[in-house]
């Protein structure tokens, strides 16, 4: 039986395939109805990639990327990661590592000697693993705040309270305050601005041509994809909160294509060694000896009988999920343009397509 490559190209859409046909235009029409959510031509939508064993073997965008314009989702537009940014905050941490330039089990205190006494058994693995204890920023913005947070603004924040959610390093509690600190811990080990290091460190060298740390005034996205909110039974568009600007914790803009670059170096372990790049990718045993469902940047979750990492973002206009299958050489992304609906559950039913029983 002979096998052909064969490409199908069809405006937005772009599948790659071994199989015959028959099973190409199957699996493409699944996908199809389990996006059924995001197929509307005229609203936010959201953009799909199945990458495997280094292929692309699904791609295509629904809906539109500006409600105003009303230009159409591709695979190559660029969405705010929120969240999804933590996997690349916790790589920088760990390539400084790597270079010898840090330890993880550095105190806090080593980079900001000022930092409140409530914090001095802090180190760097409790903010990689959300242990660290340290009270969200968002409850610490006074209410008269109306200009954007950055990274140092919510280290800043940190003055404002005397104390932790619990001692370092006995439990977990999801924590945007952590890896804004992490970003800044960058600035001070590098001597680069966060975006900077980004982008010379892990974008540029991977061949990430459009992603960026965005920064208002400094750069510039790329077919970028605007978010928004359902309210009073229309889209409206709401791209931008107080908390955007804050690139640690969820700063970064790509698209799913450039996301199989990354992907490809991480199992590959272009970046790391494969101990450090599978220890990002494990759960973790606090000092106390209880276990957690995080790694460094990574969720950790049983799907189907595989132990795999994952991880979601959401912000004030954008709903994505990155389900991360290594063993099994298997990504399935969904990065949307709206806040509500948590893609994960779309993941899991592309994966299902694609894992072997």
């Amino acid at each position: 039986m002979k096998y052909f490559l064969i490409v199908f190209c069809c405006f937005n859409v772009l599948i790659f395939t071994g199989c015959k046909s028959t099973g190409v235009l199957t699996t493409s029409k699944k996908i199809d109805a389990i996006m059924s959510r995001y197929a509307a031509t005229d609203a936010p939508g959201a953009s799909v990639l199945v990458f495997q064993n280094d292929q692309i073997v699904f791609s295509k965008g629904y809906g539109v990327s500006n409600i105003n314009t009303q230009e159409k989702i591709t695979p190559t537009t660029n969405f705010r990661l929120a969240s999804v940014t933590k996997q690349f905050t916790a790589m920088s941490i760990l390539l400084l590592e790597k270079q010898k330039r840090l330890s993880l089990e550095d105190p806090i205190t080593k980079y900001f000697p000022a930092f409140p006494a409530y914090g001095k058994k802090i180190k760097i693995k409790h903010l990689l693993t959300h242990s660290a204890g340290l009270v969200d920023y968002e409850d610490l913005v006074l209410p008269t705040q109306t200009t954007q947070l950055h990274d140092t603004n919510c280290l800043q924040l940190l003055f404002r309270t005397d104390s932790l959610y619990f001692p370092a390093g006995t439990q977990y509690k999801y924590s945007n305050t952590g890896y804004a600190i992490l970003a800044l811990i960058v600035e001070k080990v590098s001597g680069q601005n966060f975006a900077s290091f980004l982008q010379n460190q892990i974008f540029k060298p991977l061949g990430m041509k459009t992603t960026v740390a965005f920064e208002e005034g400094k750069s510039v996205v790329a077919n970028r994809a605007y978010g928004n909110s359902f309210e009073n039974g229309s889209w409206l568009q709401t791209d931008q909160s107080l908390t955007s600007a804050v690139l640690g914790d969820g700063g970064i803009y790509t698209n799913t294509e450039e996301l199989t670059k990354w992907i490809k170096a991480l199992w590959s372990y272009k970046l790391l060694p494969e101990e450090k790049q599978n220890r990002a990718w494990s759960r973790t045993l606090l000092d106390n000896g209880k276990t957690i469902d995080y790694g460094y940047g990574w969720h950790v979750e049983e799907f189907q009988n595989i132990i795999h990492p994952f991880h979601d973002g959401s912000s004030i206009g954008f709903r994505n999920s990155l389900g991360l299958f290594p063993e099994q050489k298997l990504m399935v992304v969904i990065l949307t343009n709206r806040n509500e609906h948590d893609p994960i559950e779309e993941v899991h039913k592309i994966a299902s397509l694609y894992l072997i029983p």
